[in-house]
């Protein structure tokens, strides 16, 4: 099973993008982030001709995530508990049944939190507060959950093409780091890290060159529990899609299971 995320900054103007790399890797599960558009107006019927399953939980021009799936979904939670005046579209969670039994999936889009001195900063550390107890409660589950997206979090300094330059953003500070290690000590894995320790970048700016460079960042991770990470057979980068015509800035990262 291949289980892939994806921010495509603009579903509407990724399109001709997203359905020519689902017709090409024709992957299992895919959950998009940044769609920046509403349910309704998320273009269903296309991404339904080629075979997928669609939920979605859209914002008007803002954020955004779905879940594209070959699957039937047994079960669809939108929004992230714990704030019921947050109204940011950055949760979506499928289940799905395979032949081990079950599957939970859960695509996210954290918070940038820049810049640093307003109110997004706090957001975001207490976005990750919530999604810690979140994580907690899923893993007493004890079963295989994905949680998979832009995290906008570069974890240590080997995913950052240059970390010096990025040290003090909210990707990348100690505030930040604290919050990731918390979640990460819940007992998540980190599927890429657990495959390879080279660099591997998910992200490159439009600005200054930075595809052109290689000046790039590792914000889009997959990670398990235990019983996910047990049956995963590795991950890969699609860093080729970033030289597409008309990309968006991060490309697909997918795992693939056994289950």
């Amino acid at each position: 099973m291949r289980i892939a995320t994806w921010n495509i900054n603009g579903v509407k103007a990724r399109l001709e993008l997203l359905l020519k790399w689902l017709s090409e890797e024709k992957p299992d599960i895919v959950v998009l982030q940044e769609i920046k558009t509403v349910d309704e107006g998320f273009p269903r019927l296309e991404i339904e001709a080629l075979g997928y399953n669609v939920e979605t939980h859209g914002q008007k021009s803002w954020n955004g995530v779905a879940i594209l799936s070959l699957l039937p979904f047994d079960e669809v939670t939108r929004g992230l508990p714990g704030d019921d005046s947050d109204e940011q579209a950055r949760l979506i969670e499928g289940v799905f049944s395979v032949e081990t039994g079950a599957v939970r999936v859960c695509g996210i889009y954290l918070p940038n939190g820049n810049p640093v001195d307003s109110e997004k900063f706090p957001y975001k550390l207490a976005w990750m507060k919530r999604l810690e107890a979140f994580v907690a409660g899923r893993l007493a589950l004890e079963e295989p959950f994905i949680l998979l997206g832009d995290f906008n979090i570069i974890p240590a300094a080997i995913d950052a093409h240059n970390p010096e330059g990025w040290w003090g953003d909210a990707l990348f500070r100690p505030e930040s780091q604290e919050r990731w290690r918390s979640l990460v000590n819940l007992g998540l894995t980190d599927a890429l890290r657990s495959v390879t320790s080279e660099p591997s970048y998910t992200f490159w700016d439009f600005q200054a060159g930075a595809w052109r460079r290689n000046a790039g960042i590792r914000i889009d991770h997959l990670m398990l529990s235990p019983q996910a990470a047990d049956r995963l057979e590795g991950v890969i980068v699609h860093k080729d899609v970033r030289g597409w015509d008309k990309p968006s800035d991060h490309v697909p990262v997918e795992g693939e299971f056994r289950f």
